[in-house]
This record gives C-alpha cells, sequence and structure tokens, in this order.
C-alpha cells in the first residue's frame, strides 16, 4: 500500500511539475506592452545611422522579464516598401522567431515564407537594443508590420560562451583593461 502512495505522489508531482513548465514558458514570463502611440515602431535611418520613428496603427506587442530575445510585436503602417527601403536600413537574412500561440497576429512561418518571396522587407529597427539583441522590424506590401529581437554577432558570441573579439562594444559592467 505504501509503494502506491508513493508512486501515487510521484505521478502527481511530475504532472504539476510538467503543467507549471508548460505554462511558466508559453504564458508566465510573457507580458503585454502598452503602446506609446509615439514611437514603438522605429527603423536606423540610411542617412542619419540613428532609430526614427515611423507612422504606423494598431500596435499589439508582448515582451518576456527572463530573455531579451521574446519581444514580439505586430502593426500596420501606410508607408510603402519602396518608401521605407529608401529611408532605412535594411536587414538581408531576417528569420522571424516563434511566438507564442496565444499571441495570433504573429505567425513566424508565414512572415518567413513573406520575407523569402519578396512580399516583405526587413529592417534595422535598432541595433544593441540590449547587449548583443538587435531590433529587426519587417513590413509586408500590404502594410502589415512585425517586429521580434534577434541575436546579433555579438550577441551569438556573448551567449555561447565564444571569445566576443575587439570588434563588438564592450558588455554593460565589463572592467576595461585599464582597470
Amino acid at each position: 500500500m505504501n509503494g502506491k502512495i508513493l508512486a501515487g505522489f510521484i505521478v502527481i508531482s511530475a504532472l504539476l511539475t510538467g503543467i507549471g513548465i508548460y505554462y511558466f514558458q508559453i504564458y508566465g514570463y510573457y507580458s503585454e506592452v502598452e503602446a506609446t502611440g509615439t514611437d514603438d515602431v522605429r527603423l536606423t535611418s540610411r542617412v542619419t545611422g540613428t532609430p526614427e520613428g515611423i507612422a504606423y496603427d494598431g500596435f499589439e506587442a508582448i515582451d518576456g522579464s527572463s530573455s531579451p530575445i521574446r519581444y514580439r510585436a505586430c502593426f500596420t503602417t501606410t508607408a510603402s516598401l519602396d518608401q521605407l527601403s529608401e529611408t532605412y536600413e535594411m536587414v538581408e537574412e531576417a528569420t522571424p522567431r516563434n511566438a507564442p500561440g496565444w499571441f495570433e497576429c504573429f505567425d513566424a512561418a508565414a512572415i518567413g515564407a513573406e520575407l523569402e518571396a519578396g512580399t516583405a522587407l526587413a529592417f534595422m529597427g535598432e541595433e544593441n537594443i540590449e547587449y548583443g539583441v538587435d531590433r529587426i522590424v519587417a513590413v509586408t506590401e500590404d502594410g502589415r508590420g512585425y517586429v521580434w529581437h534577434d541575436l546579433n554577432n555579438c550577441g551569438e558570441k556573448a551567449y555561447d560562451g565564444t571569445v566576443v573579439g575587439d570588434e563588438c562594444p564592450p558588455r554593460p559592467g565589463d572592467q576595461g583593461a585599464a582597470d
């Protein structure tokens, strides 16, 4: 009898742990981002090299406190792809990251297919929005827009343990060689 109780306790504990892990990965670490109405969607100017706000509407976004690459957003814009590509820095190889299924406006596979087909273009939103993380913005021909964070070269090196090297800026909190 004691063995059945112990086995039942182990099974129930494992089940509750699994449910908890699933909940926190899919829902728990995400929160909605409140739109400011002015600078939620920014693209890096070809001329100045600094991010500038663009006209947008219908902004929805989520972010997660557990990782700098959990940010996802959707919006619409009246700006044409021609206008955007002439004014802002483009990103050649952009691959959207998956969003939780409940954030329905962001479908990474569909966005990726549009980028591959050329019916959407990817732009640099802001480099190093956090150390090693760039904000990427994709806009489709019909004015739908999507935003996500992606690791840049320095971020990939920093997070996989590779020596970052001189081409990357110092990480926040790193001491200089003279210290």
